[in-house]
């Protein structure tokens, strides 16, 4: 991999991880019209992709730690249950069972767990569809119009007044749906979980702050899973220093793309994304009807 390469692949990662142009859509209609080898290698990718989630922790860290110290009092909290529960069967004075959704944040962080379950069973259900429609430009142009058209109507919500307080975990259901079928290329995960926030009646700070840390574990999982195809890599000392460098450039690129989609939804920009969107599927249709 050249410097060049590195550079390119961390500016691409970056912007499109966390804009709603999506990110494999982008990456396959370069591969299959540039004639450019995009992928890189797996740990490559996978760096790349811990470049993104450490920008997601560095605009949302306050966050982000209140919610893994809820996680682990929620754990503690269903052991003590267990424990009730077993005591309640040989005892008269039954004792009352903690609430594990106590509190607003206690309550997102199950609904964080709600909404990766179907996340997870469609990812791993839709791995082999999923590579197989990065191949061709058609499947990515179709999607790059549906998120074109999604974008378009998310601008057009009224705005909803749902905070972790309010939000109920049927609407974590359709979210954590809706971002496992977001894995198809050309589809974009911020642009489509987003839209189905608001859609579901979440505000749009809430909104933006739940798709995003939403996608944390999802992405988590789909690198593990990823982990057991590696193999055996050898990695000369000029390709480390390139990884580094994409990872560095993604990881700065992406805190820029992330601070700014956040100003984009709570303003109501989402549309010129969705007018951009159209355009390049309709090229990426355009092409492969002509590459036929």
């Amino acid at each position: 991999m050249s410097v060049l390469q590195a550079v390119i692949m961390g500016i691409i990662q970056g912007l499109t991880e966390f804009l709603p142009v999506s990110s494999s859509g982008h990456l396959a209609m370069m591969k299959n019209i540039l004639g450019v080898d995009t992928e890189t290698g797996i740990l490559f990718d996978i760096l790349l992709h811990v470049a993104t989630l450490i920008s997601i922790f560095l605009v949302m860290y306050t966050d982000i730690i209140r919610l893994i110290r809820e996680f682990f009092g929620i754990v503690r909290d269903v052991f003590i249950n267990i424990a009730t529960f077993f005591s309640n069967l040989f005892s008269k004075n039954k004792k009352e069972y903690l609430i594990l959704g106590s509190s607003p944040m206690r309550k997102f962080v199950i609904m964080l767990i709600i909404s990766t379950i179907p996340t997870g069973i469609l990812g791993y259900l839709m791995k082999d569809i999923v590579e197989n429609a990065g191949t061709t430009l058609l499947v990515p142009g179709i999607c790059l119009l549906g998120t074109g058209a999604i974008l378009l109507l998310s601008d057009m919500f009224e705005c909803g007044r749902k905070t972790p307080k309010d939000a109920n975990y049927g609407d974590s259901f359709v979210i954590g749906t809706v971002q496992g079928i977001a894995t198809l290329p050309g589809l974009s995960r911020s642009g489509t979980t987003i839209s189905a926030c608001l859609l579901c009646g979440f505000s749009r700070k809430f909104a933006v702050k739940y798709s995003f840390i939403m996608s944390m574990p999802a992405i988590l999982g789909a690198l593990l899973l990823e982990f057991k195809d590696i193999g055996s890599v050898h990695v000369t000392g000029g390709e480390v220093a390139c990884y580094i460098l994409g990872m560095v450039i993604a990881c700065v690129v992406g805190f820029i793309a992330l601070r700014l989609t956040i100003k984009l939804v709570m303003n109501r920009f989402f549309k010129y994304f969705g007018f951009y969107c159209l355009g390049i599927g309709a090229i990426a249709i355009v092409a492969y009807i002509i590459m036929l």
